[in-house]
């Protein structure tokens, strides 16, 4: 039973600006305390199980919708733009989600990352002087472990010798037109796994087959289930091989899909998106210079964003510890969520803002897009603006519309809305390399700063492909809320 001390000691926890782990700790510790069976665990009346709730604090840059309801999707007829009304009510549980987009800043510390990854595990290669501090590979006790990188040894990026320094430059190659050193975004690989919960959990892929089919009229079909999961490696060369392997089912590890993603932006969509422009600069300078730090990422693809949401997932895990901790991962939103979210919940608004017109009574813009014919500038921005420039929605959320269009988890088919249910809608579909180009649509929302009014729209449905890379396309993540969290912003 928890004593009056352990209470305080965890009370004062909670207000201490201390890090993210002492919370988490401490109500791992509560809730372990509570749910004891305490001295009536032989035998008495049932009172069932207690419990201790806690108040998640607010994840750095997040604002928690709250769960709700609303007629998702277009609910008038719009004879000028082909649109015909077929909203529909849904439900969404409640969320953090990004208060702007991601941006460039954050989305470089992410490259970084990735880059300070391979010269720590050269650094430990013995064709680079196999620094064993570099790895991990050991217990305390000395026992062999699944070897990790050593994020506590510091790169020697001054005074390196001569095998350090070939492995730090290993990653940076000479432009051979300006002769500048640079980062090599070929070599800028992230690796990851995701665990897919809703395949596994479904009845008709147990091992058990006498647990697949609950109708006991039904005779029990023995046969393996077939399953389909995704994998990758490198080859000698260093290109990237993604494979689906389809095959009867022998364990949880066949949910376990592998991917290997490229993580560097493609700053030449300036150009390829503009046919007979001069974007070069853009290209040059758009993620390259500090400068454009808070403007929004763009060329990033949907399986770039994907990668972004693991490993701010997984770093934020290592900065918990590693024993009983859990958290709800970074992800895209689902398009139910992303039109909740940019709606604020108003089912009778189709844009962020209650007006119809994109701007008030003194004439001030409510997103950065394109105003006019051939007229990007009437709204103060030529191409993209630093992320909440413009006034937050009810939700508290900048850019829902305009500045660039988002990404989101939800796969495209012209079926989509007989397909999911009305309780946290989505559909997902993870296409294997060999399907049909058009089965790798995704769906983008919120119209960017190249697009008319009517694109901004949040109730209006877009995809694009999820392996392009557009200078209009960027996008936000999300987290599932864990307990009675209360957010730091209203809705009116």
């Amino acid at each position: 039973m928890m004593r009056i001390s352990d209470i305080k000691n965890i009370a004062a926890a909670f207000r201490r600006p201390a890090s993210v782990a002492s919370w988490i700790a401490a109500a791992v510790f509560t809730l372990a305390s509570c749910a004891s069976l305490g001295r009536g665990g032989a035998g008495g009346e049932v009172t069932g199980v207690g419990g201790s709730t806690f108040a998640e604090p607010v994840p750095y840059g997040m604002v928690l919708v709250d769960r709700g309801a609303y007629a998702m999707g277009p609910s008038k007829d719009d004879s000028i733009w082909g649109i015909k009304g077929n909203s529909r009510g849904v439900s969404v549980d409640a969320f953090w989600m990004d208060e702007t987009e991601v941006t460039n800043s954050k989305y470089k510390q992410f490259v970084l990352w990735v880059r300070d990854s391979i010269i720590r595990e050269r650094l430990a290669d013995p064709a680079y002087g196999g620094n064993e501090a570099f790895k991990i590979e050991e217990d305390k006790e000395g026992n062999p472990i699944t070897p990790y990188l050593n994020w506590n040894k510091p790169i020697p990026w001054r005074n390196a010798n001569e095998d350090e320094q070939r492995a730090i430059e290993s990653v940076y190659r000479t432009n051979p037109i300006t002769g500048q050193r640079e980062l090599d975004p070929t070599q800028l690989n992230y690796r990851y796994e995701i665990f897919n919960h809703t395949e596994a959990a479904k009845r008709k892929n147990r091992l058990d087959a006498t647990r697949r089919d609950y109708n006991t009229d039904n005779p029990v079909n023995y046969e393996l289930p077939i399953i389909s999961k995704d994998t990758a490696y490198l080859t000698d060369e260093g290109e990237i091989v993604r494979e689906t392997v389809t095959r009867p089912l022998t364990g949880d590890f066949d949910f376990l899909n592998t991917y290997i993603v490229n993580v560097y932006p493609d700053t030449t969509a300036w150009i390829n998106d503009f046919d007979n422009a001069y974007n070069e600069q853009y290209t040059r300078l758009y993620f390259s210079n500090p400068g454009y730090n808070n403007y929004p990422v763009v060329g990033v693809s949907w399986d770039q964003a994907n990668a972004f949401a693991n490993w701010r997932t997984d770093y934020l895990r290592r900065s918990l510890g590693k024993e009983g901790i859990y958290i709800e991962p970074y992800r895209l939103p689902t398009e139910a969520e992303w039109e909740y979210a940019a709606r604020a919940g108003n089912s009778e608004s189709s844009f962020p803002w209650s007006e119809t017109l994109p701007m008030d009574e003194r004439g001030c813009f409510y997103a950065n897009f394109k105003p006019g014919d051939g007229d990007y500038v009437r709204d103060g921005h030529l191409i993209t603006s630093p992320v909440g420039t413009y006034k937050a929605n009810d939700f508290g959320l900048f850019d829902m519309a305009g500045n660039v269009s988002e990404w989101t988890s939800t796969a495209f088919t012209e079926s989509i809305d007989r397909l999911t249910s009305d309780l946290n809608p989505e559909y997902r579909y993870n296409a294997a390399i060999e399907d049909p180009y058009k089965m790798k649509r995704k769906i983008v929302r919120g119209g960017s700063w190249k697009d008319v009014m009517h694109n901004l729209r949040s109730d209006l449905r877009q995809w694009e492909y999820q392996n392009e890379q557009r200078s209009y396309i960027g996008f936000r993540c999300v987290r599932s809320q864990i307990g009675f969290a209360k957010g730091t912003q209203k809705k009116k």
